[in-house]
């Protein structure tokens, strides 16, 4: 038996060893079954009842396994055998003690006499014991009989009592995987909360604080529901109750709740509900109380294990599974069933307390009607009949959502328009003439224009809300009416009030003036205004009293809701949101000045200059147009004035953002540089400033302590040098990593590494790379000194500090050597004489008299030489030793001969009898020396040390090379001077846990994907090698250390690490994280640690003591939820496989990893099979995986919401600690900044104003992916910017950040108790991180933003990468929009802080799309007035010229965002702060070459395309970018079906606008702004049109554009059907893009149709241009091109049913048809230019015409497509989608064709794209691989 052997080994050889009993059954038999009793008793007593006292828990848990498997195996050999009561009572004792010797997490609960580090920490101690205080709890009954001996019945007594959340399991049903868990969990929240800052002399018992404080934070959103609700608590403590008793069964019960809740976790007042009934039962039990309902009294019964989750969690989550199902897949309409919100928030009413405890599973909130889906309804209508109302709110698909959730910015920006425009319009166009009556009466009427849209805001919360009326309350609904009917009474009233007060009324006015009949005073119109304006008042005024505001919104006093009732809603969250005074005012401050500064703007740039060219528009008359207008009569030229006004009035809503980009900028960059960030930015700053780097360090990340142990007595700069000393530890362990990871060289890590001080020294040994050259231009400067005076040559060498600290430390360093290294002690003597000669000639001023030198040269040329030697590795010891002695007689010659004036003397003296009794010569001295010091790793670090300083004669000053060793460095370094809370001990810190979903994203790469090549040669290893030169030498380098690489790892694997931690995978994001235990354990070292230990160095000392790691352990955990791991685990394919593999690796490299997974299981109930499914902890064996906990789920989990937040809940039970990390898989960590994370923790404790604690701290990242190709680079930037000058401003002062991904660090109770940390309902948080925000801040959370410490983040590296992301980002933008937390946020935040929500958020992306939409308004009010005539018309008015600068200014402004530019603002002004603006314009300048706008432009095609496809449409989903190297090549037709619909479709829509009106046009010609506004839209269009090809590798090599066209010819030709996938038909493909009309509601269909309609605007006005029209403006002319259109529809149609008719059978008759068919296209067209007057421009006009119309019947044919499949019509409508893919195609690849042909066009797009190095590898890589194919051939 191999007692090393894992759990699985010993069942696997119990498996094996029945199978063989099988076979060699009957030879078996002659065995004796005593000697097989004999072996099992002699193991139990051995290794069990003696292994008690002397061995660790787990030896224990595989010895009982061991025993167990040994007793089957017996049994089963030996059925007759009589077993003995030895081995009955050894078998019985085995089996009621195997449970306590389980696998466990952190914490060995059962372990014997020999207990781990961990539980012997007294606040363990103390937490277990206050848990096992059951004393007074009364004893629930077994309801089972029991079935053992009576002492198995005491155990069962004693395990159900053996502490608190047994207990409560017995009573209530929990699982024993639950209960195991949780404990853990409680006993390291009360030991960590407890042991800070207390005595640990004299610690026995838990603090009565420390579980009032936990008491506090797990109920405070319990007791606020119960307040909210006005139902008393049930947190009762009857007088002489045992209160921290109670308190902990409260605890320990909600955290059992919480535990086993499952996908309920999402549902926080569900669980407060729970709670709630559940405690009132803990009350009765212990205080026999009578049941409320039944009138029983409490029975103490056992309930079975899994009771609580059959009994109250399945029947819950029933419902969020049939809820679920209504959604399909996220193609249902939201209206359409209830999501977690939804049922959550049925648990904010009364109501909820109908469900009745035990819970009602026939109450209205389980009732549920299964769909059932009738003959005549429609794919996307869901089953009617008693549908759920949904509760509270209603996400409906309309842009109004923005109007209804920022009415007050809506309604502001609308007014101050008005106010403008009539102010502008006065007389002057001052602004004083605000102040003239006329002119102030005129203004007031912007009351009516409020009044009329505070009627729109009624309405649609009417409407938007109807079906969840039933819902409501009738409070909630009266208010509703009560709004809408005050508004519409206003609606009427203040028109009246108006019209009264105007002179002479006219049209409109004169109307409502009849009705005023005889209120005809001025007075009764103020008065309305000033009663109408009340509300504003009052709310302005509680605006800054914001304590007042926030106490009066946080009470539950019935009088003050009453109050508030019609101010907004009550609702349990979002209540009391207010910010303090300070913030207030910065921010409502920023807010004023830029509002300011965008309406000075538009008044004067882009209203007031078109007043006065639109008053003469307005004037003149127009009677002449160039087509048929159905309109000639309109007043004022209307459609002139729209069609000017139209664009801008789009940039006037739109441009707030421009203004927001560039003051969060400006006010970015001054808090940037109030931080401190940047100060250190180079290594030159680096070198200035390294001396203060240590005490930095010191103040900052060591914490400050009155007494240190194991203190020793040091000279008076002791401080100083222990404040290296400690730095020095961190500093080299920084260093060490870098080396690991390749960053730097060995040269390098020598020269940065700061030697452990020690306290013999005299001078501080600063790191080699500040000391370098020192000593080399200090000897040329001693040899060329001519005077004799040692104070001149001394000032000259101690003006450089570091020079001086240098010469110094050699010399001391060269005596130390010397002396250690001889054997003699007359020797040494001589050295010591050599020293103290030295030191009496500096003091007597006499050096330069005493030693020469120019001997130092030589000296040095003789010591380098002897420093390589004591280096070198000899395999022969004897040759270096005699080496060694010759070098070093030489080196004392030369000091005695040539150096020392009077050296020989001393030689001479040492000759003396007394000194030396031998007679020995001159030249046999020195021969004696200690060989085995070079084996020394503190003297040889020393040697090294010295070496280095002697023969680095260049300046290190660019050490290292490694850029991003560089920026590690300096980051590193400038954050020690910023501001961060100081640092408590570790014992004291805030434990933490870090947290990361996975799915099925590459672990580590596999040697076939690392050396597979693509078509042009590259592999993803050769790709890597050329991107990252110099950190591969450096690996190749490592590899060759045995000191850094294990033995037992072969050269492959460590290749595949290399490349694995360069690329986007687990094993890096786990190595990252794997860095904050590191740094604990060096942490508590120098916390424990005495002096010696500390200048003697960590890895001298016993490094990661069990003590290190036991607190380690309690301060963190790490989780990886691997979603399928057990899928993969079970799986036969070779990804799967491997994917287990490597995180089984991952798991037994690093101990403390846990890998959290969803299992699932087959399992027979009543002889059928069933599916269950359980959450599992697992962590790493000594070969394989341990099963920690199994939990069993109601159901699936990840079918009810998104599968990452769902991903993430189920594993969130088995994090630990008060905080939080939530990392992405795409992330990396440092070691320098895991050593900041205890700072980082403490913000949540720090006193703040207000007493306010942060929940969730806000982490600023790297982006470690822009070195890859110039896309990343964009990207890295872009995203750089926004996690820092973005968020620091979101932060602060704007008060409106959010969570926007990873690496934030949540208050895990604060969010455990609330929801969670994301939010997973279907669709709708599909962007579920920042939902997590949004619900943080409803629930009065504070969100804050820290940027001393960084966290590696990966971004996506090719361009169908990015904008799949942007996509994906867009797609959550528009769903947010339609949500309730938007909603709410937008309401309840008060007027500045909602302008910074909408502009941050959602508003951007509106602001994108509007951007797109007011180039389409100018160009077709453009094409209006160009086709009408009215253009030609308007423009012989000589007072109408100074109208186009005007509107070319005006549009010139969104030109700026058009282009992209408004993203590089923020880019310039970090990288301006953190590398200075130098290197800011270098990097702006590059960008610009590198085509960096047409990149963003792109991007702001897909944000608007999807943003608004989402809001209208829908069909939203996850998109798997990807996160691989792209070192490929995209084909055309990947590239088609994109970006066919996002960008090429809209691109050559705006190609026909711009050439339209180029053509037709004769506007603005002259003006000099005219270039700037048409290029801009030239720009965007060449942007939208050929981007994804510019940034496509090998994009315009001419063999791969042969391939492409000949693949996309293939894809458009090949039939779809069912099964073929998009990729493979564009059919399929065709049938997909429209996906979103099948399931999209009766509006999304008419404002398709709507918007198809625009394309019959070419066709109507170009028909009227050509030639042959002859300038008839008759409605004939349109007439007929519609007969020219049909018919050419019908010859289509002719020749397509021909081909498929006759193409095969009969070809003669589909040949003559084609003739006959060209023959008449040829008599028409003759007849046409001869007779009729058709010209050749006419037949390009009549394309540009009648193509627009043919894709307007096919959009109309698309939208209809249910009628189009009824008549037969569809087949038809497909072929005309196919011609015009062809037609597009073609078009969109022409370009493409002519560039290809250009050999150097494909070069020069290889240098766009890529680095150099990869540049020239990758022409290297075709000239290979073409010669590869040669050879081959």
């Amino acid at each position: 038996m191999d007692v090393t052997s894992s759990g699985r080994g010993v069942r696997q050889f119990k498996t094996y060893m029945l199978h063989r009993l099988q076979k060699e059954g009957e030879q078996i038999k002659h065995f004796d079954g005593e000697e097989i009793q004999m072996y099992y008793r002699d193991f139990c007593e051995k290794n069990i009842k003696q292994g008690e006292y002397t061995k660790m828990p787990e030896e224990m848990a595989k010895f009982y396994q061991i025993a167990t498997v040994l007793y089957d195996v017996m049994k089963t050999l030996f059925p007759s055998l009589k077993v003995d009561d030895e081995t009955q009572r050894y078998a019985k004792e085995i089996e009621r003690k195997k449970e306590q010797y389980e696998h466990y997490n952190i914490l060995p609960l059962y372990a014997g006499m020999v207990k781990p580090a961990i539980m012997k920490l007294p606040e363990i101690e103390a937490a277990i014991r206050a848990l096992r205080n059951v004393d007074n709890l009364p004893m629930p009954r077994v309801q089972s009989a029991p079935t053992i001996h009576d002492n198995i019945d005491m155990h069962e007594e004693r395990i159900i009592k053996s502490d608190i959340l047994d207990w409560l399991s017995s009573v209530f049903g929990f699982q024993k995987g639950n209960v195991a868990n949780q404990r853990e969990h409680l006993i390291l929240l009360l030991a960590n909360i407890d042991v800070r800052n207390k005595d640990l002399k004299n610690y026995h018992q838990l603090d009565t604080g420390t579980v009032e404080h936990l008491m506090d934070r797990i109920f405070k959103n319990y007791r606020s529901w119960c307040n909210y609700l006005h139902c008393k608590s049930n947190l009762n403590y009857p007088p002489r109750s045992d209160r921290q008793q109670l308190q902990l069964l409260y605890i320990g019960l909600y955290l059992l709740i919480w535990g086993e809740a499952s996908n309920i976790r999402f549902m926080p007042e569900c669980i407060c509900y729970i709670f709630h009934n559940m405690a009132t039962e803990i009350h009765g039990i212990l205080y026999s109380n009578v049941h409320r309902v039944s009138g029983d009294i409490y029975r103490t019964e056992t309930h079975g294990e899994e009771s609580f989750l059959r009994n109250v969690i399945s029947p819950i989550y029933q419902v969020l599974r049939k809820e679920a199902k209504r959604n399909k897949g996220g193609k249902a309409s939201h209206s359409a069933w209830r999501n977690y919100d939804d049922l959550n928030e049925y648990f904010w009413s009364e109501k909820c307390f109908r469900l009745k405890w035990p819970m009602d599973t026939k109450a209205d909130f389980f009732v549920h009607l299964d769909e059932t889906k009738s003959a005549h309804e429609r794919p996307n209508q869901v089953a009617a009949g008693n549908r759920k109302p949904k509760t509270n709110f209603v996400e409906v698909r309309t842009f109004w959502h923005l109007y209804r959730s920022f009415d007050r910015m809506w309604i502001f920006f609308i007014l101050a328009f008005q106010a403008m425009v009539i102010i502008g319009w006065s007389p002057s166009g001052s602004p004083t003439a605000i102040f003239e009556e006329d002119v102030f009466r005129n203004v007031l009427s912007i009351f009516i224009t409020s009044a009329f849209l505070n009627l729109l805001q009624a309405t649609l919360d009417i409407i938007l809300s109807m079906n969840a009326w039933r819902s409501l309350k009738i409070t909630q609904i009266l208010r509703y009416l009560l709004k809408f009917a005050v508004a519409a009474v206003w609606a009427v009233v203040l028109p009246i009030g108006y019209s009264s007060s105007v002179q002479n009324p006219t049209g409109l006015v004169r109307f409502f003036s009849n009705w005023a009949g005889g209120w005809r005073d001025q007075s009764f119109y103020n008065y309305a205004v000033a009663i109408y304006l009340l509300p504003n008042i009052l709310a302005a005024l509680l605006f800054l009293l914001p304590p007042l505001r926030r106490t009066m919104e946080r009470s539950n006093l019935r009088i003050i809701v009453l109050v508030m009732w019609w101010a907004q809603p009550k609702l349990f969250i979002g209540r009391g949101m207010h910010e303090d005074m300070v913030s207030l005012l910065k921010y409502t401050l920023f807010w004023i000045l830029l509002l300011v500064s965008k309406l000075a703007f538009s008044y004067y740039v882009e209203i007031l200059p078109l007043v006065g060219p639109t008053k003469v528009i307005m004037r003149r008359k127009i009677h002449v147009y160039e087509w048929h207008e159905f309109f000639p009569n309109l007043p004022h030229n209307v459609g002139v004035v729209i069609a000017i006004w139209a664009p801008i009035v789009l940039v006037y809503f739109m441009d707030a953002q421009i203004w927001y980009a560039i003051y969060s900028t400006i006010l970015g960059g001054i808090h940037g540089a109030f931080s401190h960030l940047g100060e250190i930015r180079t290594l030159g700053m680096l070198r200035s400033r390294f001396e203060a780097v240590p005490a930095a360090f010191s103040d900052r990340l060591v914490p400050s302590s009155k007494e240190e142990p194991g203190r020793i007595d040091v000279e008076a700069d002791s401080s100083e040098r222990k404040d290296i000393a400690k730095f020095s530890q961190m500093w080299n362990e920084f260093i060490d990593s870098m080396r690991i990871e390749d960053l730097i060289s060995h040269r390098e890590r020598n020269l940065l590494l700061v030697p452990y001080s020690s306290s013999k020294g005299s001078v501080v040994q600063w790191p080699p790379f500040l000391l370098a050259s020192k000593i080399p231009v200090a000897l040329d400067m001693a040899k060329d000194f001519k005077g004799t005076d040692d104070a001149e040559l001394f000032s000259r060498i101690k003006i450089d500090d570091y020079m001086q600290s240098a010469v110094i430390e050699c010399y001391e360093t060269l005596k130390y050597i010397l002396v250690e290294l001889l054997s003699d002690p007359g020797e040494k003597l001589i050295i010591d004489q050599i020293g103290d000669k030295v030191s009496t000639s500096i003091q007597a001023q006499s050096f330069l008299t005493d030693f020469r030198m120019s001997g130092m040269p030589l000296l040095n040329d003789k010591l380098e030489k002897f420093l390589n030697l004591l280096l070198d590795d000899f395999e022969n010891t004897v040759v270096q030793e005699a080496q060694i002695i010759n070098v070093l007689q030489d080196i004392m010659e030369i000091i005695t001969q040539d150096v020392m004036t009077h050296g020989h003397g001393i030689l001479e003296n040492s000759h003396s009898p007394h000194m030396d009794n031998r007679s020995d010569k001159k030249e046999q001295k020195f021969e004696r020396i200690n060989i085995n010091l070079v084996y020394n790793e503190s003297w040889r670090e020393k040697v090294v040390r010295l070496h280095l300083l002697l023969t680095v004669k260049e300046s290190a000053i660019n050490v290292p090379m490694n850029l991003e060793a560089r920026r590690r460095i300096t980051f590193f370094t400038n954050s020690l001077f910023m501001r961060m809370p100081y640092a408590p001990k570790v014992r004291n810190m805030l434990s933490f846990s870090v947290l990361t979903p996975y799915f099925k994203e590459d672990v580590l790469y596999s040697d076939e994907e690392l050396n597979r090549e693509n078509e042009d040669g590259i592999s993803i290893l050769f790709y890597l090698q050329n991107i990252y030169p110099d950190e591969w030498t450096n690996f190749e380098e490592r590899i060759e250390d045995p000191k850094l690489v294990s033995v037992s790892k072969d050269k492959k694997e460590l290749i595949r690490e290399w490349v694995s931690y360069r690329g986007q995978t687990l094993y890096r994001t786990v190595r990252g994280m794997m860095y904050y235990r590191q740094a604990l354990e060096l942490q508590c070292f120098l916390e424990d640690a005495g002096d010696r230990a500390i200048f003697s160095g960590y890895r001298a000392e016993k490094k990661g003591t069990d003590h290190l790691q036991a607190l380690a352990d309690m301060k963190f955990t790490y989780v990886v939820s691997c979603q399928i791991y057990g899928v993969q685990k079970k799986s036969s394919q070779d990804r799967d496989r491997s994917c287990y593999n490597n995180i089984l690796n991952l798991m037994l490299r690093y101990h403390s990893l846990r890998v959290a997974y969803i299992d699932e299981r087959e399992e027979k109930v009543n002889g059928k099979p069933e599916k269950f499914y359980y959450s599992v902890l697992v962590k790493g064996g000594e070969k394989l995986d341990e099963e920690v906990y199994r939990i069993k789920l109601p159901g699936p989990p990840t079918e009810i919401g998104e599968g990452k937040p769902e991903n993430q809940n189920h594993a969130i039970i088995f994090t630990r600690g008060e905080a939080l990390q939530t990392i992405d898989m795409n992330q990396d960590n440092y070691l320098e900044e895991a050593f900041k994370m205890r700072n980082v923790l403490e913000e949540f404790v720090k006193r703040r104003r207000k007493q306010r604690k942060p929940t969730i701290l806000g982490l600023r990242e790297h982006i470690f992916t822009g070195s890859v190709s110039s896309l990343a680079w964009f990207m890295s930037n872009q995203e750089t910017s926004f996690v820092t000058i973005g968020q620091r401003i979101l932060a602060n002062p704007l008060r409106v950040r959010f969570h926007y991904g990873h690496p934030d660090i949540f208050d895990r109770i604060f969010h455990l108790t609330r929801g969670g940390i994301s939010k997973a309902s279907k669709t709708i948080n599909l962007s579920e991180d920042i939902f997590s925000g949004f619900n943080s801040t409803l629930r009065q959370g504070y969100i804050t933003h820290h940027e001393y410490i960084q966290v590696g983040k990966g971004r996506d590296v090719g361009m169908n990468q990015i904008s799949l992301f942007e996509a994906k980002v867009a797609n959550g933008n528009g769903e947010q929009t339609l949500s309730r937390d938007v909603y709410r946020l937008g309401r309840r935040f008060d007027f500045y802080r909602m302008l910074s929500f909408y502009f941050t958020t959602v508003g951007f992306y509106f602001s994108s799309m509007v951007t797109v939409l007011t180039v389409y308004v100018f160009l077709y009010g453009r094409l209006y007035m160009v086709l009408s005539g009215l253009e030609r018309s308007i423009l012989d008015e000589p007072n109408i010229h100074s109208s186009k600068a005007a509107l070319e200014e005006a549009l010139a402004t969104q030109s700026v965002f058009q282009l992209g530019l408004l993203l590089v603002l923020p880019m310039v002004m970090e990288i301006g702060l953190e590398r200075g603006f130098r290197t800011a314009l270098g990097h702006f300048i590059i960008m610009q070459l590198q085509l960096a706008s047409v990149f963003f432009t792109f991007q702001l095609g897909t944000k608007a395309h999807y943003f608004g496809r989402t809001i209208l449409h829908g069909g939203s989903k996850y998109r798997a970018t990807g996160r691989g190297f792209v070192v490929f090549h995209a084909k055309y037709a990947d590239n088609y079906r994109l970006y066919s619909r996002s960008h090429f479709v809209k691109g050559l829509e705006l190609l026909i606008l711009l050439i339209v009106y180029e053509v037709y046009g004769e506007s603005y010609r002259s003006s000099k702004l005219y270039f700037f506004v048409t290029f801009s839209m030239w720009f965007l269009v060449a942007s939208w049109l050929f981007a994804p090809f510019v940034f496509n590798p090998s994009g315009f090599e001419w063999q791969k554009t042969v391939d492409d066209w000949t693949d996309w010819k293939r894809w458009m030709g090949n039939r779809g059907g069912i099964g073929i996938q998009p990729e493979k038909s564009w059919e399929s493909w065709w049938d997909g893009e429209q996906e979103h009309l099948k399931h999209t509601n009766i509006r999304g269909r008419v404002l398709e149709i709507v918007l198809a309609f625009r394309f019959f605007l070419y066709q109507y006005g170009i028909v009227y241009h050509l030639d042959i029209s002859h300038h008839v403006t008759s409605f004939l002319v349109y007439g007929l091109s519609w007969v020219v259109m049909a018919t050419v529809l019908v010859v289509l149609k002719m020749v397509s049913m021909g081909r498929r008719r006759f193409g095969t059978d009969f070809q003669l008759m589909f040949r003559i048809l084609k003739g006959l068919l060209f023959l008449g296209f040829i008599s028409v067209m003759t007849v046409l230019f001869v007779v009729c007057g058709l010209t050749v421009s006419d037949l390009f006009a009549a394309v540009l015409a009648f193509m627009p119309t043919g894709w307007a019947l096919l959009l109309i044919g698309q939208a209809f497509r249910p009628l189009f499949g009824r008549i037969g019509l569809w087949e038809s409508i497909k072929e005309l989608g196919r011609a015009y893919e062809y037609v597009m195609g073609l078009i969109i690849f022409m370009p493409i064709v002519v560039l290809s042909w250009f050999p150097f066009v494909s070069e020069f797009q290889a240098r766009l794209l890529f680095n150099q190095a990869f540049s020239r590898g990758l022409q290297i890589s075709m000239i290979l691989h073409g010669r590869k194919d040669t050879i081959s051939s």
